[in-house]
């Protein structure tokens, strides 16, 4: 640390200072790594929970930012009606509350232990045949 310092101090009394073409790359260059490594990522993600919160239906299990845990009851433009614990109490909320389609998960959940029993049968039919 102590280097930098005494580094930048002789270059100052030496009369070199950066050229501003180089400056303005380095904030371009910058800002650049910054758009892929935060903003980029944060609006992928914004569009996945929208998509999310878009196709919720009539019947799904859904899971709000508060923990609720529910079954959609009714939907409509901006808010949905869900129902909660045995007593079937009912809760309207906004769209924007969801945080997890509990049903859409484990459907996705089904599909891959699905293809992953499909490959493993795939490779012991392939064995099998090696074999014989």
């Amino acid at each position: 640390m102590f280097n930098l310092f005494t580094l930048e101090a002789t270059s100052t009394q030496s009369g070199a200072t950066g050229s501003p073409v180089t400056m303005i790359v380095m904030m371009a260059v910058l800002f650049g790594a910054m758009y892929f490594l935060m903003i980029r990522p944060q609006k992928k993600q914004q569009k996945k929970d929208q998509e999310m919160r878009d196709s919720t239906q009539v019947g799904d299990e859904v899971t709000t930012i508060g923990g609720i845990i529910g079954r959609v009851v009714t939907v409509k433009e901006d808010s949905i009606v869900i129902e909660t614990g045995a007593d079937r109490n009912k809760m309207k909320i906004t769209r924007w509350a969801i945080q997890q389609n509990n049903t859409a998960v484990e459907k996705a959940r089904a599909e891959r232990e699905a293809a992953k029993a499909a490959a493993d049968k795939a490779k012991e039919e392939k064995k099998n045949k090696k074999e014989d």
